[in-house]
């Protein structure tokens, strides 16, 4: 897909395919394990291969990340993990790079991403926003993650946030509106 260089080792990003789903597992599940990322188990990772990315740098996937798309009003970036002994060389970025040049392309108008590294993504161009304000995103996966009243993840955005998403929506469920500060 890209080449991406500097003074860093070069770092390649390219669609993932059904073969890259056990190293995209691996590259995920310590950050799962550790409350980081939402688990991807294989079978759901299979599924949802053509949503992700993965970054290679001298022929090894070292990163993936992937782009949930709700539709044009609302994508998500998720999944974002990067071997730990390739922090630090651009992956991550490239990484992010890429999935903001896929949401380009399917005509996005606001993509969202919830973090506990608001820094990383600030320099990337994303802003901090309001939970309430993505309830696509909250009815697909908040719902169901048990942290969901005491969440410890900043909600980001690049672009327009939607006025009236049509989206996924319950009103006898609450979405906590506090948002922690980064």
């Amino acid at each position: 897909m890209h080449n991406y260089s500097s003074t860093k080792i070069s770092v390649r990003t390219r669609q993932a395919v059904l073969p890259d789903v056990a190293q995209i597992h691996a590259i995920i599940q310590p950050y799962a394990d550790s409350g980081t990322l939402l688990p991807r188990s294989v079978p759901e990772l299979c599924e949802n291969i053509r949503d992700f990315v993965v970054a290679e740098q001298e022929d090894r996937v070292v990163g993936c990340g992937a782009l949930h798309l709700y539709g044009m009003h609302l994508a998500e970036i998720r999944s974002i993990a990067v071997l730990p002994d390739r922090k630090g060389t651009g992956v991550g970025r490239a990484l992010v790079e890429a999935l903001v040049e896929e949401s380009r392309r399917h005509h996005v108008t606001c993509l969202c991403l919830f973090t506990r590294t608001p820094g990383f993504f600030g320099h990337l161009g994303f802003t901090v926003a309001r939970r309430q304000d993505l309830p696509d995103k909250i009815y697909k996966d908040c719902v169901c993650c048990p942290k969901l009243m005491d969440c410890d993840e900043i909600a980001m955005v690049m672009g327009e946030i939607p006025a009236n998403t049509n989206g996924f929506r319950d009103p006898r469920i609450a979405i906590p509106l506090v948002q922690l500060k980064p």
